[in-house]
């Protein structure tokens, strides 16, 4: 058996076959599978509504269904294009970002080592440090049609966005008529202890993307935006043949459903917070860990030296964790998880690093 705190690249964050996602996609088999976006279904007007009801405040926007995290994201920098006006072309990413594997998407991705031998990526696209408001002010111009951030770097490795670094590209896209994509591809859906991470802040987008969690490990994605800016998103300008498919939306209503009966969110506040803590105790046991960091269940271990070789030992003793950016190790447990289930995947880690000093 194996102790999954990184479960799928955290798309199951409800664990491994929740029975209610179990469930929910076998009586949608017996239904419908698929049908064309010329009509509705059931399962996607209820998705539709939850989700617009979870961004709660002033979003509550409109909702484009696709498959995955990079074509939420492609959506959404095509909508951006589509609203502003024609002489916005440019879009503002951050360093360390990621935000998928499309071209559009890849070269909005502010890593280098992701753009090796598929050069030259697309025009338009321009890079600050993470949590630069001075860079961000400088690279602004009425040229920009959009600034593309994740609230907290995942992949990046676990970096939290400060509220003013966010608060500042909110005014910089008031000023220029530009928009604010969140990516939340990994950090929605409850993760970080709220529906969206991005309500965490006193910041509001005009554009959400999500994915991951969303269908409980069926494969979904899904970008929302506010309904006067969706409204640019016309018939035949964008459109994707199996998304939103009943199958899959059924399995994210049941996977939101879950989260909220089973008080979830609660959950992955409390839950993050006694993980972090326990990692901040190894932190004092072990000098080669230098920082925890992180909100909710999406939580980083920096590290002094090289992570990938602890995650081999990990694995080999039955917990699964990630290393990303060569030294940071993730954790980003289910939201099911228990306290008993961290304490072991602690005790874990604790004897794979004392066997490496």
């Amino acid at each position: 058996k194996i102790l999954d705190m990184f479960p799928g690249w955290a798309v199951s964050a409800i664990g491994h076959c929740h029975p209610r996602v179990v469930e929910a996609l076998r009586k949608q088999a017996g239904e419908l599978l698929h049908i064309d976006n010329t009509f509705y279904s059931e399962p996607q007007g209820e998705l539709a509504r939850l989700l617009s009801e979870s961004a709660g405040g002033g979003f509550g926007g409109k909702c484009f269904f696709c498959n995955s995290g990079a074509e939420a994201n492609e959506a959404a920098l095509k909508l951006a294009r589509l609203h502003t006006a024609k002489e916005k072309y440019k879009f503002i990413t951050a360093e360390g970002s990621f935000h998928g594997r499309t071209f559009a998407t890849l070269t909005a991705t502010a890593q280098p080592k992701h753009h090796e031998g598929l050069m030259p990526l697309l025009p338009g696209f321009a890079y600050v440090p993470f949590n630069d408001t001075e860079a961000m002010e400088s690279a602004f111009s009425d040229e920009v049609a959009a600034v593309m951030v994740e609230p907290i770097q995942g992949e990046g490795g676990i970096n939290p966005a400060t509220e003013e670094y966010l608060q500042t590209i909110r005014r910089l896209c008031d000023e220029n008529g530009a928009l604010l994509i969140f990516d939340e591809v990994t950090t929605g859906v409850g993760r970080t202890g709220k529906w969206f991470a991005y309500q965490h802040y006193d910041v509001e987008p005009d554009i959400i993307t999500m994915a991951k969690a969303l269908g409980g490990g069926v494969a979904i994605g899904a970008m929302m935006a506010k309904a006067e800016i969706a409204a640019s998103l016309v018939p035949g300008k964008h459109a994707t043949t199996f998304g939103g498919n009943a199958l899959a939306c059924a399995a994210a209503v049941a996977t939101i459903e879950a989260i909220e009966e089973d008080n979830l969110l609660e959950n992955a506040v409390e839950l993050g917070q006694y993980t972090k803590d326990k990692l901040e105790q190894l932190k004092q046991k072990h000098s080669i860990i230098e920082s925890v960091r992180g909100v909710g269940l999406m939580i980083g271990v920096q590290l002094a030296s090289a992570g990938a070789g602890i995650v081999d030992k990990c694995l080999e003793n039955g917990l699964r964790i990630n290393c990303t950016q060569g030294t940071v190790l993730r954790f980003m447990p289910p939201m099911i998880a228990t306290k008993e289930q961290i304490d072991r995947a602690i005790e874990i880690l604790d004897g794979v690093l004392s066997e490496g000093e």
